[in-house]
């Protein structure tokens, strides 16, 4: 029997992906879970999830998700494009090839994994990405963030060029700037410091815009941070 409520999330090894994992299982919904590690959510062994290994810069990955969708699914209601890849060093010392593996991972495989699931999505759907506060144009910026920030702010822009494709069709695309969250990344990025929101309290909150805020939102960024970083 195919499922019917289905949500489809990237980066899910560890940190907001993780929870968001839970959440969702609980939940009820079918869960695809995407990462490059897929053991952690594998390990979970809960019947209506499934892992897979996956590469955002990896084309054939993305006709992996497209075969899965078509053979075990019928729909898929959520997208939630959570991974998400961080380079923390000096411009002079950022090279191409480092801009090309932040931006494949932050931009282009998000742009190529919308595009294969779009086909399944009803207008009710709801894809939502995750970005910065880093991307958002007017906020702090940080010194050694060049290519994470600045591919940040490529997915919000994206994402407001396909909410106005899609308006008339659906699916609902929405983006959420998230201030800092302690998780591994953020101690790649500021080491030492400590976030005043924890990975479980994020998830929730995504988890509850994920499946409501496409009644209310429609081509937005929300920026959710309460500090700076």
């Amino acid at each position: 029997m195919k499922p019917t409520k289905t949500v489809i999330i990237t980066g899910t090894s560890r940190g907001i992906g993780l929870e968001l994992v839970h959440l969702f299982s609980k939940a009820g919904y079918a869960v695809l879970a995407l990462s490059r590690n897929a053991k952690p959510v594998s390990n979970l062994n809960y019947e209506n999830i499934t892992a897979l290994s996956f590469n955002l810069n990896n084309t054939e990955d993305s006709k992996r998700v497209e075969a899965f969708i078509e053979e075990e699914w019928t729909h898929v209601d959520i997208l939630i494009n959570n991974a998400g890849s961080i380079i923390n060093k000096p411009f002079t010392e950022t090279t191409l090839e480092d801009f090309h593996n932040v931006y494949g991972t932050n931009v282009f495989g998000v742009a190529e994994l919308i595009r294969r699931v779009l086909p399944f999505m009803p207008s009710s759907g709801h894809v939502v990405t995750i970005s910065s506060m880093g991307g958002v144009q007017g906020s702090m910026k940080f010194p050694g963030l060049s290519a994470y920030s600045s591919s940040k702010g490529a997915v919000i822009t994206l994402t407001e060029l396909l909410a106005e494709e899609y308006k008339e069709t659906g699916p609902s695309f929405n983006v959420l700037a998230l201030g800092a969250v302690q998780t591994e990344m953020l101690a790649e990025a500021f080491p030492g410091y400590k976030a005043p929101t924890t990975p479980i309290e994020m998830a929730t909150y995504i988890f509850d815009f994920a499946t409501t805020g496409q009644q209310f939102y429609n081509g937005k960024l929300l920026q959710v941070s309460s500090s700076t970083p």
